[in-house]
């Protein structure tokens, strides 16, 4: 069949569904983006390209299908390392386009020339550069089948003289195949060691979440056995929120009730999860990690299993096939050993922590430190982030999608929500970007049109996607909802000051004359500043109202300065003085 390259690759975009593009129009993709409105395909021309890619992140996240990432090649493709590292570690499979420099010019040191290929190998699963016009179909379904595969970020870069070539080829085959569900022998072992367990856990991670069925084969398992789940470090949507065996998220600021009963666990199932460090880190200053537990670990991916932890079982499978398989080998008394006591402990213990965490409203302070103490002093009439916190739980709607960005008063909101169903949080992930909040929810509410979505940020992370305000007020964009927790800091590098830096406040500080709501003001849209836990609450219940009727809404949610507990006591020490430094020491550089 005779046809340009631009319509053999979005002919393979049509086979595969991917209907939505993110990023900046520029000279080297407008062959096919000229063509995108007939092809049913919408271009989301955003701000930033950074931003484009967590919008296209959110995308896929919060409805599963595969979405694009294209602009200019070279500054335009390098604006998108920080989004498409960030979907990597999010486990998400979307397609980064890069337009390359013409084919005939490559190594001469052309306008925007960058070597592209190399520039992203340590963010995408797999990654491919078209040799050949003809190639262009074939290529490109191959990547976008390896990203599906691998769940993660799949790169095509194509030579920009490539474009317009007229070729006759037949567009390529989509080749799926049927998930592994794990070996016979270690599903098997695995049903033993949770037959015969005293207190079994399972710990759901992402991988329940991208698997079809995997948290409702889980919730099965857990039934069967009366086993708590926890879920991974921002993986809160991984297990029903209102089910009575729901023990919340592990690792930093997560729920003291799954920390107190993982630690009793004597079996583990780790499903869908690669248990990175960070969701195993101790909280509350309790080492809650079972070390002599027995641990099955199961993973899509065989090169994750027992990468962190020591591993009794492994077993490289989709989650819910695995659990499914589990469930249908459990010996007929599996869970019966202490059954009773153990759903008794679950309901206390998660009653326990429930009011403990109503009746948490200010931050400590480390011994040795008053921060957090000077904090309330100063403004003594303000929020603290967990009154904030409280307030928003107050209106948030059940079935809303949320966004986290990354930082203190992010981090501290990590106990607090929970889901019904799954895809519903979007957290920043383990790559951890600033700016994550506003854009991955922005393309949350494209996917999902009909469900409320309220994206959280810090001020200092907030101020690196603020300019997506001057896209998104457009027609075309749907209306969303955005907190911005202001306290004038970057709070989490100014906690590890108070600890280990003698308060010495290098780069912390914002501006306290900029108002993010003037900002949203001045963009078109609606800006909220709320000052009481009362104001917010209701701020955010309009908020919610306003959205639909395409309003979109940045709420101002004012704050003292009280600080969480840092992220990295793991990774921080005090620093010793040796040789010393001064000022004098500086030399007057010669011109």
């Amino acid at each position: 069949m005779k046809m340009t390259t631009e319509e053999a690759f979005v002919k393979t975009l049509q086979m595969h569904g991917i209907d939505n593009a993110f990023g900046i129009i520029g000279s080297a993709m407008m062959p096919i983006s000229d063509i995108f409105p007939d092809a049913g395909i919408k271009f989301w021309d955003c701000a930033h390209e950074t931003s484009g890619g967590m919008m296209a992140d959110g995308y896929t996240r919060a409805t599963g299908k595969m979405s694009m990432m294209i602009a200019q090649n070279g500054p335009g493709i390098t604006n998108f390392v920080t989004a498409v590292k960030t979907a990597y570690w999010n486990h998400t499979p979307v397609l980064l386009v890069t337009p390359q420099a013409a084919n005939k010019t490559i190594g001469q040191g052309g306008f925007q020339e960058m070597e592209q290929m190399n520039l992203f190998a340590d963010c995408v699963a797999y990654q491919e550069e078209v040799r050949d016009p003809s190639r262009i179909a074939e290529t490109l379904n191959r990547v976008i089948m390896q990203a599906k595969r691998a769940s993660a970020p799949a790169q095509i870069n194509i030579p920009r003289d490539f474009w317009t070539q007229v070729i006759d080829i037949d567009l390529p085959v989509i080749v799926d195949f049927e998930l592994p569900q794990g070996g016979d022998v270690a599903v098997q072992n695995a049903a033993d060691l949770l037959s015969s367990a005293k207190f079994p856990v399972i710990l759901n991670g992402a991988g329940a979440i991208l698997s079809k069925g995997g948290i409702e084969a889980s919730r099965i398992l857990a039934e069967a056995l009366d086993a708590p789940v926890c879920v991974g470090y921002q993986h809160n949507d991984a297990f029903p929120g209102n089910h009575p065996l729901y023990a919340g998220p592990l690792g930093y600021n997560g729920s003291k009730a799954g920390m107190e009963l993982i630690a009793k666990a004597d079996v583990v199932l780790c499903l869908g999860t690669r248990l990175n460090p960070f969701s195993t880190l101790p909280g509350y200053g309790i080492d809650y990690w079972p070390t002599d537990a027995k641990i099955i670990q199961v993973d899509i991916n065989p090169d994750r299993i027992g990468l962190t932890k020591k591993v009794t079982v492994g077993i490289v499978g989709d989650a819910a096939k695995v659990a499914s398989s589990i469930s249908a080998k459990l010996a007929d008394d599996a869970g019966d050993a202490g059954r009773a006591e153990r759903k008794n402990l679950i309901s206390t213990t998660k009653s326990a922590w429930a009011q403990e965490l109503t009746s948490m409203t200010e931050e400590q302070d480390d011994p040795g430190t008053d921060w957090n103490v000077r904090a309330r002093a100063a403004k003594p009439d303000w929020m603290s982030p967990r009154m904030a916190w409280r307030a928003i739980q107050a209106s948030l709607p059940v079935e809303a999608i949320i966004s986290s960005d990354i930082g203190n008063n992010c981090a501290i909101g990590n106990a607090y929500p929970s889901f019904n169903d799954s895809r519903k949080y979007l957290a920043p992930g383990l790559f951890g970007p600033c700016g994550y909040g506003l854009p991955s929810i922005v393309g949350a509410k494209i996917g999902q049109p009909n469900v409320p979505v309220v994206g959280f940020a810090g001020d200092g992370a907030f101020g690196i996607s603020v300019n997506e305000l001057t896209a998104i007020g457009r027609g075309d964009w749907p209306a969303i909802t955005q907190i911005v927790f202001r306290n004038y800091q970057w709070g989490a590098e100014k906690r590890n000051s108070t600890l280990w830096f003698d308060d010495n406040f290098v780069g912390t500080e914002l501006d306290e004359g900029v108002s993010y709501a003037g900002i949203a003001n001045a963009c078109g849209l609606k800006g909220v500043i709320a000052r009481t836990q009362d104001e917010l609450t209701a701020a955010l219940a309009q908020a919610i109202e306003d959205q639909k009727n395409g309003i979109t809404t940045l709420i101002e949610a004012m704050i003292n300065q009280e600080l969480g507990d840092p992220f990295r006591r793991d990774a921080m020490k005090k620093p010793v003085e040796v040789a010393g430094i001064s000022a004098d020491d500086m030399q007057q550089q010669q011109v």
